[in-house]
């Protein structure tokens, strides 16, 4: 069962161990790239306050965003500003958050996010824990996928996992991770067809279905290292 309390006490943690990386910054490194393809680390932490906000909305009945270019252009808007103005911005997106979430509400009601995507409200503080987390990761200063929280990576694989569960292009993989936890994905598995199995450390696991290793790190047995589509 989903604690959504307790989601939000751990996006809280994750939110204040990000700020208090980037305070050590200056306006420069704001400015270096980050990991993800086109993005500066200003970008990285313009669409962590946008994304905030939008949840926000989602809580409220609202669309997350007015439209995808909207979205687009408001991370591109906030992206050059120097560090004071992006931290005290994520700071306060942050508490904005935690904020509507504190108010009382039914956790259990179906919300939409984007592209027509629908999940339970309950499961919103993890994904707003995700979002920060794997930014974190993605800012490229320090903080490695070796970092996250054994729960965090743990769910997030199994929610990955379970993403690709039952795509036709996925061949069916069995993940183990070299401390014993297991997970399978990808296509249901044909009569004469056998599965795929892909292992290593946790954290590798997690960066490959999240796109943020190439899998090279990753043993496998039964075939190839499966092409995943992006998220």
């Amino acid at each position: 069962m989903i604690d959504h309390e307790r989601d939000l006490a751990s996006v809280r943690e994750a939110t204040e161990r990000l700020l208090n990386d980037a305070a050590s910054w200056d306006n420069a490194a704001v400015a270096e790239p980050s990991r993800l393809p086109g993005w500066s680390r200003g970008h990285v932490l313009a669409h962590l306050s946008r994304n905030a906000d939008a949840l926000v909305n989602v809580l409220r009945g609202l669309p997350m965003y007015a439209s995808a270019e909207a979205r687009d252009a408001d991370i591109e808007r906030d992206a050059a500003r120097p560090l004071d103005a992006q931290l005290a911005d994520l700071r306060a997106s942050a508490e904005r958050f935690q904020a509507v979430a504190a108010e009382p509400a039914d956790w259990s009601r179906t919300v939409e996010l984007r592209n027509g995507v629908t999940d339970s409200a309950s499961r919103l503080p993890f994904r707003r824990w995700v979002e920060v987390a794997l930014h974190h990761v993605d800012l490229g200063a320090g903080y490695e996928l070796e970092d996250l929280p054994e729960e965090f990576t743990d769910r997030e694989i199994a929610f990955l996992a379970d993403r690709f569960a039952g795509l036709e292009s996925v061949p069916p993989t069995a993940l183990r991770a070299d401390d014993g936890r297991t997970w399978t994905t990808g296509r249901t598995r044909g009569r004469d067809e056998e599965a795929v199995t892909v292992s290593g450390p946790a954290a590798d696991l997690l960066g490959w279905l999240a796109g943020r290793r190439d899998g090279s790190a990753l043993k496998t047995e039964g075939g190839a290292l499966p092409a995943l589509p992006p998220l």
